[in-house]
């Protein structure tokens, strides 16, 4: 019998699920991948198929989930996270934070795992308090169109500290800001990729609104580190994972202007509906707690970032969806 632990990954074949996957079977786990394909690509774990530790269910957690073997770990990073996907896709989204949150709780409990679910700085909304510490409330529209997102997420939280309360389950919450990196989809509404791949395409970056309203941005390693952290500690209460690093949107279309050499101009359109005026994130707790902090540089992991685009063909450019493996998908 293998000694091995398990953990069940959910959104698997997603950017941050892929790296997950990849940072767990790297500590020697063997890994349940779980994920319905709506946003995901199998692209991302296509490396990890012949691996005998990996397993990959195509299922949507939003209804029940069966799982026969042990677990020791879930990890839930199941979720539409882009403005593009959560607008075209409203009720998954809200199904996925709400039914798929409490199915994998339920499984938790019945496993007795451990789980850490996924969620985001969307919960602090367009925030009145800068930077944002996990016990800002936050500011958020619940009929807004961003709405089906930030109270999914801030759903997702209520129920995971009620279980945690109620049902004595192991659980920790993480609260994700912005995150970039190698399999990020170029045309997912996102402010990096989008800038990216206008470069990619010679077409001019696009800033919605005067470009005054700042993101932090922390690159994906640094961000699997702080959730893998976070994973194996004692802390059961929300922790900021992000980059305190600040810059405005249009200073930062002028840097991917210059990583990419490109002679485009910068186009300014309407800023949409109750869209954050300003993102950073307090970590004093990821600091004091976890002993976590950034490492990798925005001027560094741009140039990681931009290499992997660069690489991506041209039908990968442009193309929507990329889901060609599956002999390899268990139902």
């Amino acid at each position: 019998m293998s000694s091995k632990k398990t953990v069940l990954i959910t959104g698997a074949a997603g950017f941050l699920g892929s790296h997950l996957c990849d940072r767990f079977i790297k500590e020697g786990f063997k890994i349940i991948g779980m994920d319905n394909l709506i946003t995901g690509d199998l692209r991302n774990i296509e490396h990890l198929f012949p691996n005998k530790d990996f397993v990959f269910y195509n299922h949507d957690v939003s209804n029940y989930v069966h799982v026969s073997d042990d677990l020791d770990y879930i990890l839930h990073f199941a979720s539409p996270a882009s403005p593009i996907d959560y607008l075209k896709i409203p009720i998954q989204t809200l199904k996925v934070g709400s039914l798929g949150t409490h199915n994998l709780l339920g499984l938790a409990k019945a496993k007795n795992a451990r789980i850490i679910v996924a969620s985001t700085s969307e919960v602090y909304g367009d925030p009145h308090v800068h930077p944002q510490p996990e016990e800002y409330y936050g500011n958020v529209n619940p009929v807004g169109p961003r709405g089906v997102y930030d109270e999914a997420k801030r759903f997702q939280e209520a129920i995971t500290m009620a279980y945690h309360t109620y049902h004595g389950v192991e659980t920790r919450i993480v609260r994700i800001f912005n995150t970039y990196g190698p399999r990020m989809r170029l045309n997912d509404g996102r402010v990096l990729p989008a800038f990216i791949g206008q470069a990619l395409r010679g077409e001019d970056l696009t800033v919605f609104g005067d470009g005054s309203q700042t993101r932090s941005f922390c690159y994906v390693d640094d961000l699997v580190q702080g959730i893998y952290t976070l994973l194996m500690s004692d802390y059961h209460m929300p922790v900021n994972i992000g980059n305190p690093d600040e810059i405005t949107i249009g200073d930062f279309a002028e840097e991917i202007i210059k990583l990419t050499g490109t002679s485009q101009k910068v186009i300014y359109k309407e800023l949409p509906v109750n869209d954050p005026k300003q993102r950073q994130p307090n970590i004093t707790k990821a600091k004091e707690l976890l002993n976590w902090q950034p490492k990798v540089s925005r001027e560094e992991g741009l140039k990681i970032t931009y290499d992997y685009f660069k690489s991506l063909s041209k039908e990968d450019l442009y193309a929507k969806e990329h889901n060609d493996f599956k002999g390899y998908i268990k139902k």
